[in-house]
């Protein structure tokens, strides 16, 4: 059995101006790095975009991000909520990849208005069990961002959402474990 920390990516997919994402991306990655369990990468979609069109041309600092992407053992998505479902972008940065999703582990941290982003995540979970990823059943949400969020960056309510950090986080390591462990005694091949 392998105890090595996982590698988890985590994705802000947001790259509207003004957006939020940073704000909530850095709180989670936060607190994902204080466990001793995990290695953290951030991908922020809004640093290195996908191409456009898929199948274009890539940049040499996007092959960055796709090397993050394959050597991560599991993922979070940090995910807004526009017109009821996730960015355009974030879709982009998803399809321009296939076998990096596969038989790994997504997490959730969604936050919008009324419905603090939920809506964009049940379109997310249909979109990963095309490409044979494994959604989290617990996510973390946050209505009205702007009112949960201090000046300082943290939730007011810190200790109920890093409550549902953790227990998300606990969720995406048993998974990530699980997988890495089948994966390497028989590679996914569906």
């Amino acid at each position: 059995m392998n105890k090595a920390p996982l590698r988890v990516a985590i994705i802000i997919g947001s790259t509207r101006e003004g957006r939020f994402g940073p704000t909530v991306g850095r709180w989670f990655t936060e607190l994902a790095r204080q466990r001793d369990d995990l290695i953290v990468d951030v991908v922020d979609v809004a640093d290195e975009p996908p191409p456009a069109a898929l199948g274009a041309k890539t940049s040499e600092r996007f092959a960055d991000v796709t090397e993050k992407l394959s050597r991560a053992d599991a993922f979070v998505v940090v995910t807004c909520e526009y017109n009821h479902s996730f960015p355009g972008t974030l879709k982009n940065l998803i399809d321009t990849h296939f076998y990096e999703w596969r038989a790994k582990p997504v997490a959730f941290v969604s936050y919008g208005g009324l419905s603090g982003g939920l809506r964009s995540v049940e379109h997310l979970r249909g979109v990963f069990a095309e490409l044979h990823a494994v959604t989290m059943r617990d996510t973390v949400s946050f209505h009205a961002p702007w009112n949960w969020f201090g000046s300082d960056g943290r939730p007011n309510d810190a200790e109920g959402a890093e409550a549902a950090a953790k227990g998300m986080l606990d969720q995406l390591g048993w998974w990530g474990h699980a997988l890495r462990e089948a994966r390497a005694v028989r590679p996914y091949g569906a």
